[in-house]
């Protein structure tokens, strides 16, 4: 495939799909299964064509050879775990057909009692998950600053990317409002580095003694287990008004950011400040940032709550979707650096405080690789559920600072796998195997797949010869000076300061921004029962800023309280940098809607498809029925369509209400509509539209635009032909959304 053109995948994927019986991504396996049961043994299938899977490396890094296919099920026959193959698994052996089970039964007892133990504990925070497999290729423009290898120019690393949100369980929804976690595994040749961050530059705590509080509070309440994965209720709020360094993660979530359009729309950011240190011995302070390709870009709330019911998986799918078709993700993997000085400042910001950014105003960030995620997991719990991050697997040439949250996660992030993954040994596990030689002296425990040699696992010794050996050119703990004190537990004074960057954050903000932060505060805050949480937090945002405090106040009934922190406003300069709006965006992997109504025909369709196509993004055709029209297969129904799945709607017809569009049938057929036109597309379009999503319509469909009243309006593009339509619909998506279509009251 040419890579100057990564979506020509798409096209031939989804080109495929006007043939009856091919597939658009989304394919369940890689054959095509037949319509009665298959009797003849066959091997088992390759993986698909964007399933990738663990390097075949042994427990020790060794490199084996074997295909990765080579770590999955094998042979023809269905057999025992012992590889006794088998006649017949469909009945447990009884005494006569209809007598108790036989104890003897050992398939029998093999097979459920592995079943009972699938299921291995989630994760504490984090739980709700996705990953790839992709590929880092470095620049080279951070080698005069650090001495990692993997970022040297040209090297080419692998990795495995986690994404997930932070407080719901394992199979709660992908688009509530929560931090995002985003996390890297780079299996360098020098050892794997793990950096593990969010969506979002800043935490809620200083101080990782507080994490258990952070999540404690944010999680369900412990006696009803409700609410599941969201920060809309009384103990959040309760946490987070009273310990008021939270403020600033606080504005971050109830922003756009909280609700991100699908993680390929993602940022992500290494939270902490770290040392690098080079060749000749010289170090610098450094964030870690990671810019996606195509933008950073949000969903409307209403749609992410609506999406939460009719496609919970929506950022996973979303994910897995793109890289079938060939959309691969991508990001820049980028570096703000700081002089080393003896206070770990910069600008006045304190470097070691994870409630602080560093505004790129003040410190660029400088580009120095590039991520692209094209390898879907062959399977989800080996991989995604198993793989192990943790903060202490540091390449030579990184270290970590004193960030006292820093910290704590060097050794919590290593604890919570021992009881997670069933022991020290979770290193062994393929996915988290490294791609560098390793001799560590850490022999036995639980699940050990390494067979050691030697006799000397301990240093010094002389029966071993000496192995293995230390070197010099290994991972170096930088020599920094700790300065003369005596143990306490207190913060410096520089973490006072809890709303000067809450205020900034604000002000960085577009007014259509400012009304959704607006918005948001005040959905979560009336989701709480005691009214003195409300106040409290209304409190809180008097010291942040007087209009953003009104405005929410008068949401909830409230009284408008004076601020209890004096601030000038002169000292706080906006970040444009943080605002999400204003930008144009390339539109890769956007997927538009395009209703068609099969009794006028589909003229100009085939041509609006291929321009589609030709501009990197998806078509989809949705239709009154499934099936074949006019030679173009149908990829979604009007019972099957919402309007939360597509970035645009494009109307090529006037359909009439189809034969199942029954209230009785499909709810969505209540709609109050034009009886011309069937109800479930007048959903549809009043829904995107509400949305803030372009809409475009030539021909018949032009009348959808009349009735519901839309027409005229910004983003709603009439034409006379469909290329028309599409190319001012293009135009519209490179902003995102049509946000003009709906003035803010704010400045």
């Amino acid at each position: 495939m040419d890579a100057s053109k990564p979506v020509k995948k798409i096209k031939d994927a989804v080109e495929k799909a006007v043939t009856p019986g091919d597939r658009i991504p989304g394919s369940p396996g890689s054959g095509t299964p037949s319509l009665a049961e298959p009797t003849t043994p066959i091997e088992p299938l390759p993986p698909k064509s964007e399933q990738d899977a663990p390097e075949t490396v042994t427990p020790t890094g060794a490199e084996t050879g074997a295909p990765k296919v080579s770590k999955s099920q094998q042979g023809a026959y269905l057999t025992t775990s012992q590889g006794a193959r088998l006649r017949d698994t469909d009945h447990s052996l009884k005494a006569g057909t209809r007598g108790p089970t036989l104890l003897q039964d050992h398939h029998f007892r093999e097979k459920i009692s592995h079943f009972d133990h699938e299921r291995i504990p989630e994760r504490v925070v984090h739980a709700r998950g996705a990953g790839a497999h992709g590929t880092f290729t470095a620049y080279g423009t951070a080698s005069e600053i650090t001495k990692a290898g993997f970022l040297a120019k040209g090297k080419e690393t692998q990795v495995f990317v986690r994404f997930s949100t932070v407080l719901g369980s394992r199979g709660s929804a992908d688009t509530v409002r929560d931090t995002r976690g985003f996390a890297t595994k780079f299996y360098t040749d020098e050892g794997t580095f793990d950096l593990i961050g969010n969506n979002i530059p800043v935490f809620f705590i200083q101080d990782a003694i507080k994490f258990p509080d952070i999540i404690h509070a944010g999680k369900w309440h412990p006696d009803r287990e409700i609410p599941q994965a969201q920060s809309a209720h009384d103990t959040f709020w309760d946490f987070v008004s009273l310990h008021t360094e939270a403020q600033h993660h606080t504005i971050w979530n109830m922003s756009d950011r909280g609700i991100p359009r699908s993680y390929r729309h993602m940022e992500g950011f290494g939270v902490h400040t770290f040392r690098l240190i080079n060749e000749a011995g010289e170090t610098v302070l450094a964030k870690f940032h990671w810019k996606p390709k195509l933008g950073v870009h949000s969903l409307d709330w209403e749609e992410a709550q609506l999406a939460g019911g009719v496609d919970p998986d929506f950022h996973r799918r979303d994910l897995y979707d793109s890289i079938e078709a060939g959309a691969f993700p991508e990001w820049e993997l980028g570096l703000q650096v700081f002089p080393d000085t003896e206070d770990e400042t910069f600008a006045g910001i304190d470097l070691l405080d994870p409630t602080k950014i560093v505004p790129e105003e003040l410190a660029p960030v400088q580009p120095v690789g590039k991520l692209v995620l094209n390898g879907v997991p062959t399977n989800f719990h080996a991989e995604v559920e198993q793989v192990a991050f943790v903060l202490g697997h540091l390449p030579p040439g990184i270290d970590v600072t004193n960030d006292p949250l820093l910290q704590g996660r060097l050794f919590s992030y290593l604890d919570t796998q021992l009881t997670r993954l069933g022991g020290p040994n979770h290193s062994q596990i393929p996915i988290n195997r490294p791609h560098a030689p390793v001799n560590d002296m850490l022999r036995d425990g639980f699940h050990q797949h390494a067979v050691h040699g030697g006799v000397a696992p301990y240093r010094p010794n002389s029966l071993d010869g000496g192995n293995p050996s230390t070197t010099d050119t290994g991972f170096l703990d930088i020599p920094v000076r700790v300065a003369e004190s005596t143990k306490v537990r207190e913060n410096p004074v520089s973490f006072d300061d809890h709303f000067s960057q809450v205020r900034l954050f604000w002000r960085s903000m577009s007014p259509v921004e400012k009304e959704h932060i607006i918005r948001a505060y005040t959905f979560e805050l009336a989701k709480c029962y005691e009214q003195a949480i409300k106040e409290r937090q209304v409190q809180c945002l008097a010291n942040i800023d007087p209009v953003l405090c009104e405005q929410v106040a008068t949401g909830l009934g409230l009284p408008v309280p004076k601020p209890t922190v004096p601030f000038d406003d002169a000292e706080v300069e906006a970040s444009p940098v943080l605002s999400q709006v204003g930008g144009e965006w390339p539109a890769d992997g956007r997927l538009i809607g395009i209703v068609v109504d099969p009794a006028a025909g589909l003229d100009g369709v085939e041509e609006v498809r291929t321009a589609i196509f030709a501009a990197g993004m998806v078509p989809l055709v949705i239709a009154p029925h499934g099936g074949v029209v006019d030679g173009v297969t149908v990829q979604r129904t009007f019972a099957t369509a919402r309007s939360i799945e597509f970035d645009a709607i494009l109307l090529a017809g006037a359909p009439a209400p189809a034969p199942d569009a029954l209230p009785a049938r499909d709810a969505k057929a209540g709609t109050p509509s034009s009886p011309a036109v069937d109800p479930r597309v007048t959903l549809l379009v009043e829904e995107a539209w509400r949305h803030a999503k372009a809409i475009g319509a030539w021909g018949a469909g032009v009348t959808v635009l009349e009735q519901t009243g839309i027409a005229g309006t910004p983003g709603v593009v009439a034409a006379d032909a469909g290329a028309t339509a599409l190319t001012e619909l293009q135009a519209l998506l490179a902003k995102h959304r049509v946000w003009q279509r709906f003035p803010a009251t704010v400045a």
